[in-house]
């Protein structure tokens, strides 16, 4: 697993610029180890929705100290694929998640809570 310096200074290497230009983002791609500290953290960011997430909290792009302007999803893009070798879709990752009976279970408690639901029916044999 490469550190978000080591992808910065592929960065660099691939768009100029200094590691500080870029450790921000990749910094943001290996935030979910704090979580799990294991190849499973990469679930949450290493996707084709993380990298446009990355542009909603970045911004479209970044300029550089150079002053070359950069697609920040060009550096996501560029993340995903080093860590993975493509860049998946979040729903080949949940697909590789065994489903357990607990994450199914939920409680209807809209009749409970709000005032305009009407009550469930209740049948009298």
């Amino acid at each position: 697993m490469a550190h978000p310096y080591h992808h910065a200074l592929s960065s660099v290497k691939k768009w100029g610029g200094t590691v500080e230009d870029y450790i921000e983002i990749h910094a943001w791609y290996d935030q979910s180890n704090e979580i799990i500290a294991d190849f499973r953290h990469r679930a949450l960011r290493h996707h084709a929705s993380g990298v446009w997430q990355s542009e909603a909290i970045f911004g479209p792009t970044i300029t550089l100290s150079s002053g070359r302007i950069i697609p920040t999803r060009w550096i996501g893009e560029q993340y995903v694929r080093e860590d993975l070798g493509f860049i998946p879709s979040f729903a080949d990752w949940v697909k590789a998640i065994r489903p357990e009976p607990w994450m199914g279970r939920t409680e209807r408690i809209e009749a409970l809570v709000d005032p305009h639901q009407s009550s469930p029916v209740v049948e009298v044999s």
